[in-house]
């Protein structure tokens, strides 16, 4: 047996990226007949359920459903089901529970809890034999493989493609947005491998990290900061660029470190002038995206440009590389993160 290699695993699962995306958008047909059974079922607005970095994969999915197919959204808090027994009225609602795993005692409890309650219920997971998926009544197998990393890198991205193309079946869409993002991964981590190299190098004795973004950039800003946390120890907070500026940036000064995500289209738009008023007082801005070069940053990862719909599929990879580099550089093994295990139990 040989000795595990620290931060081995991480480093293969998020090289493993493009061509899981390829194989995926291949397996759009599987997806589709899930959509038409959902579009059939004329849903009159989505709930949506998840922990952790699934959490993020969720808020991405609200946004897709809020503004691709105009029904209202939310994110549902599994305790007013497992803690205090709420029993709601779910019909003609659609549930969807989003699990890498599958095995989460309370999005199970929750899952069954809605289709008893008329809830049409969709499983979107990596474990296509999970007790969440024998709960939903429909399901969407993710197919990233197994991850043996703790921290979440190509199950994330995997989900949020497949619920990328969930959502765009059922408005009717054929998924052509998302049909180049392999070679387009591939790509974005070879560009921006000097980059994330050099931001390792900058910010590997930073202690405290702020991460922010705007529309469909925001989920990804969330699990950067996640990731920071979990895999660098760093103190990471996410928050969305419309909520900065109203009262947090009162913390921001010239000890701060900034990872701003900011890509071509509305949100990346909408950040520029947060981004003028952190870079004004001192901050020291990390800007990552396919608009990278349009806000004010001390340091720039590009990533290539798509529709902004699907950008947050993109602009998590060299970021997930940013976490790995400054793990290690940091002493740490991001495969390994203390006191975190692969899959959490929560009720």
């Amino acid at each position: 047996m040989t000795d595990h290699q620290p931060g081995g695993h991480m480093a293969a699962e998020i090289d493993q990226q493009p061509a899981i995306f390829a194989d995926l958008h291949a397996r759009r047909d599987a997806i589709a007949s899930v959509a038409s059974v959902i579009a059939e079922r004329r849903p009159r607005f989505v709930l949506l359920a998840a922990r952790g970095s699934s959490d993020h994969a969720a808020l991405y999915a609200k946004y897709l459903t809020e503004v691709l197919l105009e029904l209202p959204a939310g994110l549902v808090s599994p305790s007013t089901t497992t803690l205090y027994g709420a029993q709601p009225d779910l019909r003609d609602v659609l549930l969807v529970t989003v699990s890498q795993s599958g095995g989460s005692p309370d999005l199970l409890e929750v899952t069954e809890s809605a289709r008893a309650r008329g809830a049409l219920t969709v499983a979107v997971t990596n474990t296509a034999s999970s007790p969440l998926n024998a709960a939903a009544e429909l399901s969407v197998d993710v197919g990233a493989g197994v991850e043996q990393a703790v921290a979440a890198t190509k199950t994330y991205s995997a989900t949020l493609l497949a619920l990328y193309l969930l959502v765009d079946a059922i408005r009717g869409g054929d998924g052509s947005a998302a049909a180049g993002l392999g070679d387009l991964a591939r790509a974005t981590l070879d560009s921006s491998a000097d980059a994330v190299t050099e931001a390792v190098r900058r910010y590997r004795f930073v202690d405290r990290v702020l991460t922010t973004g705007r529309g469909y950039s925001l989920p990804t800003a969330l699990e950067s900061a996640l990731k920071l946390a979990e895999t660098s120890y760093l103190a990471a907070r996410a928050y969305s660029g419309a909520d900065l500026l109203h009262g947090p940036v009162a913390a921001v000064d010239a000890e701060t470190a900034v990872l701003a995500v900011t890509s071509a289209g509305k949100g990346g738009d909408a950040l520029h002038d947060v981004l003028d008023a952190v870079h004004g007082r001192g901050a020291d801005v990390l800007a990552v995206g396919s608009a990278s070069d349009k806000v004010s940053a001390a340091l720039r990862i590009p990533v290539a440009e798509t529709s902004e719909e699907v950008a947050p599929i993109l602009e998590i990879l060299p970021i997930q590389r940013l976490a790995h580099g400054l793990a290690l550089a940091r002493g740490g093994d991001p495969d390994n993160p203390r006191g975190l295990n692969k899959v959490t139990r929560t009720r």
